[in-house]
């Protein structure tokens, strides 16, 4: 089954795995206005429909999987932050929260199942935040990737967001100070992404990883899923207020107690699981 939300973005379910397709490819799959806009079009039937449990994002051709925001759109806009949102001319665009950049960059955090990118081409400043959004990001080996907005005067600003839950500060600023571009096996590397296969290899390796997910609990999958990012969100102070009482509650329970004495009496413990 396939249709497309607009002419920019292409939508296609095949047995329990949706694709998404960036379809610019004569202007390198750039985010524009209407790209953004069939992309969360498309997050939004993937996560209503029960039968899909995993998507797939990709970008058409094999040039770019996304080489970022489309900069022409960008300056009739007149405010580089709105990604697409009109603004008065005068660097005041829409509220943060109503802003494309924002509802895209959120929607990956909602859409509730796993998302995989399929990088054939470069990904560069708002795309590699679109692969590095996805929670699994596998790329042909001989792709390259980076931030290069420092180039035109710009900064990777929206993307830092999800950029810098991946990689190491240092090398963040390299990326961000320099706009020079990474070969797919540095990406790995330094944690941008998953893994780097040989471009013959690259769809048989996405296909598999997706119906591997796709057989799994899709209850579990949403629940640790939902886990794994709330207990990101949390600041320092907080994880440790709420992990000392979780430890003050073990720490109280028989099976500690029984532990620590079994240790100190130098036999077997005993756990009842109370």
């Amino acid at each position: 089954m396939a249709d497309a939300h607009g002419p920019a973005v292409r939508y296609e379910v095949s047995g329990q795995v949706a694709r998404i397709t960036l379809d610019r490819p004569g202007s390198r799959n750039t985010l524009s206005a209407e790209v953004i806009d069939g992309l969360l079009a498309g997050f939004g039937r993937a996560r209503a429909d029960d039968e899909v449990r995993a998507i797939v994002l990709t970008g058409a051709g094999e040039k770019a999987f996304c080489a970022g925001g489309d900069l022409g759109d960008l300056a009739k806009m007149g405010d580089p932050a709105t990604m697409g949102e009109a603004g008065d001319g005068a660097g005041r665009g829409v509220e943060v929260e109503n802003s494309r950049a924002f509802r895209l960059f959120a929607a990956f955090r909602d859409i509730g199942k796993p998302i995989i990118a399929r990088v054939a081409g470069h990904a560069l400043g708002g795309g590699l935040g679109l692969a590095v959004s996805c929670d699994v990001a596998i790329a042909a080996d001989d792709v390259k990737l980076g931030t290069p907005e420092i180039n035109v005067g710009l900064w990777p600003m929206m993307i830092m967001a999800v950029l810098n839950r991946n990689i190491a500060p240092k090398q963040a600023f390299k990326l961000y100070y320099t706009g020079q571009l990474i070969s797919a096996g540095e990406a790995v590397r330094v944690g941008l992404l998953t893994e780097a296969v040989p471009r013959s290899e690259l769809d048989p390796r996405v296909d598999e990883f997706a119906r591997i997910i796709a057989a799994k609990s899709p209850a579990a999958l949403r629940l640790g899923r939902a886990a794994f990012f709330r207990i990101a969100e949390m600041p320092p102070r907080d994880q440790l207020r709420h992990l000392h009482g979780q430890l003050a509650a073990l720490a109280a329970s028989d099976d500690a107690r029984e532990g620590i004495a079994a240790f100190l009496e130098k036999r077997p413990p005993r756990f009842t699981g109370t």
